[in-house]
This record gives C-alpha cells, sequence and structure tokens, in this order.
C-alpha cells in the first residue's frame, strides 16, 4: 500500500519567507490562491486584465500582474492555466525569469510528461494536484478540511523539493485528508486515462447511446433521461461513498443481479482492446501531440465537437427537466463559451 502522509509529514516552513504566484486565477487558481493565503503563505496572483477571473482575482482581494511580473518577484510558480497554453505563456513570459533556486509548480503533469516545458535543470519541478475541483477544494479548507492531493517530484537541484510540495499540499489543505506520492507520468497517464474511458468520454457515450436507444424504441425522452441520467448521481454517490461492494448492497435484488450479468455484455473484450489501444496513445505520446497539433491549427474539430455535444437530444431535455428540481440549482454553459 502507498504511504498516505498526513498533516505530521508536512511543515510550513518550507514556504514561510517565500513568495508564491498563482498563474492563472481559474477554477484551481482561485482555490489555491486562497488557501495558501489562509494558510499565511504570501502569495501574488497572474492574470489578464479584462477577463472575468481578473476581476475575480481583484474581488478577493489580489492585485493581479502579468505571468512576466509574477515569475520574476515569485519564488515558487503554480502554473494552473489550461494544458494547451501552458507552453507558451512558459516560452515567452516565465523562461526567462526561471533562476537557479526557484521551484515551478503544476497541478497537472501534461506539459511535463510531453515535453512541451523543459525547465532549467537548476529549479527544482514538483507538482501538486488536488483530486478535486477548486469551488470543493476552497469550501472542504474553509470548513477546516480537505481533499485528497498526490505530489511528485520532477527535478530536486535543492533536495527540498519534496518537503516544498508537502508544505504547499498542507497549506491548501491537502494533508487534512491525505497525500499519496506520485510521478509526472503516472498522474499524466492515469488522468487522461480516466478521463478518456470512463469518467468524461465513455460515460458521456454510454449515457447519450442509451438514452437514443430507449428513445427510439418509443419511450418518452423524459423517462429516458430520469433512468439513463437524474438517477447517475445516486449510483456513483454510492460508489464514492463505499465503493462497488456498497453500491449493489444498497440497490434492488433485480439491480444488482442485473448488473453482474448485463454489465459484461457491454464492457466486452473488444471493449477491453479499445480501452488499451487509448492507454498506448496517451502512453506513446500521441493523444498529446494530436491535441496540441488541433489547439494550435485553430481548434476546429475541437469546437464543432463541442458544438455537436451541446445539441445533442438529451441536452435538449434535460434543462427542462432540471427546472423542475427545486433542491437543486440547474447549471448551464454561459453564453459564448
Amino acid at each position: 500500500m502507498a504511504k498516505v502522509y498526513s498533516e505530521k509529514d508536512a511543515d510550513l516552513k518550507y514556504l514561510k519567507g517565500k513568495t508564491v504566484a498563482i498563474v492563472g486565477y481559474g477554477s484551481q487558481g482561485h482555490a489555491h490562491a486562497q488557501n495558501l493565503r489562509d494558510s499565511g503563505i504570501k502569495v501574488i496572483v497572474a492574470e489578464l486584465p479584462g477577463t472575468n477571473n481578473y476581476k475575480l482575482a481583484v474581488k478577493a482581494g489580489f492585485k493581479p500582474m502579468t505571468a512576466r511580473e509574477a515569475a520574476k518577484k515569485a519564488d515558487l510558480l503554480m502554473i494552473l492555466l489550461p494544458d494547451q497554453v501552458q507552453a507558451k505563456v512558459y516560452a515567452s513570459e516565465i523562461a526567462p525569469e526561471m533562476k537557479k533556486g526557484k521551484t515551478l509548480a503544476f497541478a497537472h503533469g501534461f506539459n511535463i510528461r510531453y515535453k512541451q516545458i523543459v525547465p532549467p535543470k537548476d529549479v527544482d519541478v514538483i507538482m501538486v494536484a488536488p483530486k478535486g475541483p477548486g469551488h470543493k477544494l476552497r469550501d472542504q479548507y474553509v470548513a477546516g478540511m480537505g481533499i485528497p492531493n498526490l505530489i511528485a517530484v520532477h527535478q530536486n537541484p535543492s533536495k527540498q523539493a519534496k518537503k516544498v510540495a508537502l508544505a504547499y499540499s498542507k497549506a491548501l489543505g491537502g494533508t487534512r485528508a491525505g497525500v499519496l506520492e506520485t510521478t509526472f507520468s503516472e498522474e499524466t497517464e492515469t488522468d487522461l486515462f480516466g478521463e478518456q474511458v470512463i469518467l468524461c468520454g465513455g460515460l458521456s457515450a454510454l449515457i447519450e447511446s442509451s438514452f437514443e436507444t430507449l428513445v427510439k424504441a418509443g419511450y418518452q425522452p423524459e423517462i429516458a433521461y430520469y433512468e439513463v441520467c437524474h438517477e447517475l448521481q445516486l449510483i456513483i454517490n454510492l460508489i464514492v461513498e463505499g465503493g462497488l461492494s456498497w453500491m449493489r448492497y444498497s440497490v434492488s435484488d433485480t439491480a444488482e443481479y442485473g448488473d453482474y450479468t448485463r454489465g459484461p455484455r457491454l464492457v466486452t473484450a473488444e471493449t477491453r482492446k479499445e480501452m488499451k489501444k487509448i492507454l498506448k496513445e496517451i502512453q506513446d505520446g500521441s493523444f498529446a501531440q494530436e491535441w496540441i497539433t488541433e489547439w494550435k491549427t485553430g481548434a476546429k474539430n475541437f469546437k464543432a465537437l463541442r458544438k455537436k455535444g451541446r445539441t445533442q437530444p438529451i441536452e435538449v431535455v434535460g434543462p427542462k427537466l432540471r427546472k423542475m428540481m427545486t433542491w437543486m440549482k440547474p447549471k448551464g454553459v454561459p453564453k459564448g463559451e
């Protein structure tokens, strides 16, 4: 079993007296900046003027600056920009200011793993990756708790990189929940695989396909939505709380039997073969290159797929039904995004 690091394993002294720059005040950035500040760490923020994130940073009491200014002033830079823009910003704004003794940090290993960013050898390179969205990271910290973190060390000329990573994790609240050590490669490859095979790609495709199957068979779209999408949260919550066994224990015997006997008919040997192929594309860098090329050439295919996804039949019936669910606040993609 992997060692789990806790509060007693981390010391904030490795960040005391240092300036930490949060580059990108988005989903993760706002939580990192505020949690670190509330932990007594000196924090500066880099964000583009005129953006909504810039305004949010100002509202939170920060004075946003350019990435170049932040890189010059900071001892540790946490890059929290989207994967596809990190390399460009690093090359033009951050690299010129990366001096010996500084620390470059990430919350995801993509750009280091695929060598889109190659830091100088005399700087520490670490990763601190909270296993949850930024709003949850912030909410749990404020509540006196935390969410699990992953840490990794890519370069360690100072011989203190791991201690700094643990200190950063503690400042986020991660050591309250538990911290696991990994590598940039392991985090990147498993993260991409999870996103593509189950968390986003596999799950989205399964929901859409099952919805279409029911509707084409003559069932009402509203009924189909409840069965293949809405109730999914109930099942996921059970799995998160107690694993597959707890979920199976909690549902009906009929549902449990259907799980054992019908699930393997969907996830077949052919499905597993495709999973291995997807993993291979992640490991050999072909997916990363595909995504980097897609973005550099205008992301036309990506944008077309996004538009198509947002107009699927289940995305038409869903909003209408969610308005009926007065116990939650329905969400929607902002116009223009």
